[in-house]
């Protein structure tokens, strides 16, 4: 089973994958987390060049190539091996995260996007099987970022407006996907937000 996890920089993704981990970890499951870009050595290199700030100049198909090429090596190096034995692979971002930050934050084409995320899984064999949205407002999104005192990444030093693009990219692919995504209000506690995730985790693997 995949399980991924989407939403704005700072809208407390981490946090949850790391509870939910721990949880079906204690109910017997052997679990995985992966992020994305990232999570082997050959995406991770990938991942230092998206989020470099001297690669201001990076053009948007560049971006969106380097995401589409990070993914692919994840899903063949590590997903489908875990998978093969048994393993939940929890994801913080993947699919949705491409669509919402390029398609809709750089304004390039989701229908190619779609067929570039189809073909880095396999024709959509590797799609997640579950997504929760962590919907956060963008302001407060941004105000957690600016507050952690780290330096932001290329990635994360943008405009408001860009923040606002991504909010609504997120919430229409939700409404495109409703059986597979879900939104749950990230303006709340850590522990509220996770009673929510176990809830569905739990009604669909009869934990």
């Amino acid at each position: 089973m995949i399980i991924s996890f989407e939403g704005l920089d700072g809208c407390g993704k981490s946090t949850q994958i790391i509870k939910l981990k721990e949880y079906l970890e204690r109910s017997g499951k052997k679990v995985k987390i992966l992020r994305e870009p990232g999570g082997n050595s050959i995406s991770e290199k990938i991942r230092d060049i998206l989020l470099d700030k001297k690669n201001l100049n990076m053009t948007n198909e560049t971006e969106l190539l380097l995401y589409i090429a990070s993914r692919a090596q994840l899903v063949r190096e590590e997903i489908i091996p875990l998978l093969d034995d048994g393993i939940i692979v929890l994801l913080d971002r993947f699919i949705d995260s491409t669509t919402a930050y390029q398609g809709y934050g750089r304004e390039m084409d989701t229908d190619l996007i779609n067929r570039l995320n189809l073909f880095a899984t396999h024709n959509g064999v590797y799609f997640p099987d579950l997504t929760f949205f962590i919907d956060l407002d963008p302001r407060i999104s941004l105000n957690r970022i600016n507050t952690r005192g780290e330096e932001l990444n290329r990635m994360e030093a943008v405009k408001f407006e860009f923040f606002e693009k991504i909010y609504k990219g997120f919430n229409e692919i939700r409404d495109k996907n409703p059986d597979r995504i879900v939104r749950i209000d990230g303006s709340s506690s850590p522990d509220n937000v996770f009673d929510k995730v176990k809830l569905e985790v739990t009604e669909r693997l009869n934990l």
